[in-house]
């Protein structure tokens, strides 16, 4: 069977896209999870523990949050399909993968798309799309009445968002 891949996007650099990350890999024990970081010149994926494990790196955080294994993938925009390919493809005996970034999102099909809202006058130009593609949308605040219909949480409630993304696997899992 094939994993279930979570993507986790975001307004903005900075507004919690690897603190969400890090608290489904918590819930979820045992997943896989990619770390994507744009690249001008090449592609590469790493799963160095020297690497992985350097102090202060997110892919640093996804370990210790519990991931079973965690890859940094980097690539320039116009190569990224095929590499996170090559990466998922790597995690296909777990049964849950997640995978941050915006432009990683946007390059695959995950299953569930989680969307951190941030400040409107920081979001990146990918932003828009992504959280109309968004199953769960989380903000620090109250959401605003602009974004799209989606299950909406406050980034705090972390026990409302993990019980409905496992709601989501639990509705994939019966119709696959």
């Amino acid at each position: 069977m094939r994993p279930t891949i979570v993507g986790i996007a975001g307004a903005h650099s900075g507004v919690g896209k690897t603190i969400v990350a890090c608290e489904i890999l918590r819930h979820f024990r045992g997943w896989g999870a990619i770390k994507y970081s744009r690249s001008s010149f090449f592609s590469s994926i790493s799963d160095d523990r020297e690497a992985i494990l350097a102090e202060g790196k997110d892919t640093r955080r996804m370990a210790d949050a519990g991931a079973a294994r965690v890859l940094w993938v980097q690539s320039p925009p116009d190569q990224l399909s095929d590499i996170l390919q090559l990466a998922l493809g790597m995690l296909s005996g777990f049964s849950g993968i997640v995978v941050e970034g915006n432009s990683a999102v946007s390059a695959i099909e995950p299953d569930i798309v989680v969307f951190v809202s941030g400040d409107p006058d920081l979001s990146k130009e990918s932003a828009g799309p992504l959280s109309e593609m968004a199953d769960i949308i989380l903000s620090t605040t109250e959401c605003p009445h602009q974004l799209p219909d989606a299950a909406r949480f406050r980034r705090d409630d972390t026990g409302g968002y993990l019980h409905r993304i496992k709601r989501i696997i639990e509705e994939k899992t019966i119709n696959r």
